[in-house]
């Protein structure tokens, strides 16, 4: 039987995206999005819940985000949930999961970034394509943060 590994979100970027490089020259953008329920509760009272989501986007399609992305604006992004581990600072082991980015949509513009619904994705391979193989992340040593 097969298995599934797919996330798919819409929300706002909690900050501007940043587009780093790996030593191998591969484009990396990291970025969160927050998500938000609201419901009302027993007494009639609006409650919310926001989660933030940790995004990573490989490619053209990470040199495209940092260009057109903005702080606040909305996205939907498809891709998968990749679990990842790191030392932090101090030299703790330290444990995050990461969507890892296939398609990214921009739904809307805070301050004039891209069209709406403007989308990009990775085509058929998608994520990172050096040694590793297409969708694997690469080495700790060759990712930039």
């Amino acid at each position: 039987m097969a298995s599934v590994n797919k996330a798919i979100i819409i929300g706002n970027l909690g900050k501007d995206p940043e587009v780093r490089y790996t030593q191998s020259g591969r484009a990396m953008t990291r970025f969160s999005v927050a998500t938000t329920e609201t419901w009302t509760d027993r007494d009639n009272g609006r409650q919310e819940h926001t989660d933030w989501h940790n995004i990573v986007v490989w490619g053209k399609q990470a040199e495209t985000c940092g260009q057109y992305l903005s702080k606040g604006q909305q996205v939907y992004i498809e891709g998968s949930i990749r679990p990842r581990s790191y030392e932090d600072k101090d030299g703790n082991k330290r444990y995050t999961t990461d969507i890892e980015a296939r398609r990214v949509q921009f739904l809307g513009s805070r301050d004039g970034g891209a069209r709406s619904g403007q989308s990009f994705d990775d085509g058929p391979s998608g994520g990172f394509d050096d040694a590793a193989g297409a969708g694997s992340v690469p080495p700790d040593d060759d990712v930039p943060f």
